[in-house]
């Protein structure tokens, strides 16, 4: 069974902040052979808010919700994450559902982004997202931009 949690940031505490960077870099540096700057600034500024997963007291889903100060931005959604001890129980779609839930209740009316690696295409298109950019290299991964309109748009 998975506890999900939806904090701001200014309710991370550190101990939940250090098992946040610890998954990031265990999959996105270490498991994908990426060495990149993970930590970029965003995660404690604004209204930004971090969706956790928790399986017996251990993080194994994470997603980062980013909300611009800029009213025409939309939210982007990144760093989208599952342990490799919790992968195979479809627990990536558990965890986009959480947070598109998360995002339609804090910001309704905002359309959402997100860059997704670009094999996982058909993983998104199954939450309602679309390609809006060509595929590019981000750090050596093909990626692409995705974008979802607000419910009252589509």
């Amino acid at each position: 069974m998975i506890q999900w949690q939806d904090l701001h940031h200014s309710e991370l505490t550190v101990p939940v902040l250090y098992d946040i960077l610890k998954l990031r870099c265990e999959v996105f540096v270490v498991e994908q052979t990426c060495p990149y700057q993970d930590i970029d600034g965003d995660d404690l500024i604004g209204e930004n808010r971090h969706i956790l997963g928790w399986k017996d007291n251990e993080l194994v889903a994470y997603a980062r919700i980013l909300k611009s100060e800029e009213d025409c931005e939309p939210v982007v959604i990144g760093r989208v994450i599952i342990s490799s001890k919790a992968r195979g129980e479809k627990l990536g779609y558990a965890l986009m559902e959480k947070t598109l839930s998360v995002c339609e209740k804090q910001w309704p009316d905002k359309a959402l982004y997100l860059g997704a690696q670009a094999h996982l295409q058909p993983f998104y298109a199954h939450f309602g997202f679309v390609p809006v950019t060509p595929v590019y290299d981000e750090d050596g991964i093909p990626h692409v931009g995705m974008a979802r309109e607000t419910k009252q748009a589509q």
